[in-house]
């Protein structure tokens, strides 16, 4: 496992959950708000964390802590996922997995082994617009994959998009019909980046949604959450 981050405590990153999050190197998308560029190559100016020291951090932390979230970058890409997963579970951790959706194949082998407790799946944006705003190709037939995996509830799951400046309410309505029947659909909301280094500027951009668009997307999910200071209008 390339580890090039470790957040120790976090109260926000597993729903109902103080977790420790590890953070891996390398993502197959470049998106334009990711507040860890670092993490975007293969590699980066982060130095790897020693995998036997997390390990041995999360051992010291047993009973304290109740679950892991391995996020990143994008976790999936990286090989020793799966016998990781197995070590924290192991100890008997929960653990979620942060992922932008793009290796079907190994959510489910992660779900039918037992292996995830609960996933967050990004949705950067309609399909139509993944180019755009993730500044890669991206192969949306295995998003939408992922998205009907999602959907036969084996897992606690959300689907979240950030709210950037290059979408609008009608594109939030086409990502619900995309996942529609969904149990949980988080918006977030945007926070400018540095988008050469990487940073929050601490510029935040309260988006606001309409009414009528609101309750469109309500009628897609089972539950529709903000995340962040929106404006109802």
């Amino acid at each position: 496992m390339k580890i090039a981050g470790l957040q120790k405590n976090s109260l926000i990153d597993f729903p109902g959950k103080l977790s420790a999050v590890v953070f891996t190197q390398g993502c197959n998308m470049n998106c334009g708000y990711c507040h860890n560029r670092s993490l975007i190559g293969q590699s980066g100016k982060n130095q790897y964390l020693d995998e036997e020291a997390v390990m041995a951090f999360l051992e010291k932390r047993r009973g304290l802590l109740d679950g892991v979230v391995i996020s990143g970058g994008e976790p999936t890409l990286q090989k020793d996922l799966v016998p990781f997963m197995e070590c924290v579970q192991n100890m008997g951790y929960r653990t979620k997995l942060d992922t932008n959706g793009t290796d079907p194949a190994l959510l489910r082998q992660l779900i039918e082994k037992g292996l995830v407790d609960y996933i967050a799946m990004d949705i950067k944006a309609p399909f139509c617009k993944y180019r755009q705003v993730c500044c890669s190709p991206v192969n949306t037939e295995l998003l939408a994959e992922s998205i009907e995996l999602l959907k036969e509830g084996k897992v606690e799951y959300e689907f979240r998009t950030t709210y950037t400046p290059e979408l609008c309410g009608e594109d939030l309505i086409d990502i619900t019909k995309a996942i529609k029947g969904a149990r949980c659909y988080v918006l977030q909301q945007y926070r400018e980046v540095n988008r050469k280094e990487g940073t929050y500027t601490g510029v935040v951009e309260k988006r606001n949604i309409l009414r009528n668009i609101a309750s469109e997307l309500k009628e897609s999910v089972l539950a529709l959450q903000f995340r962040g200071e929106f404006g109802i209008i």
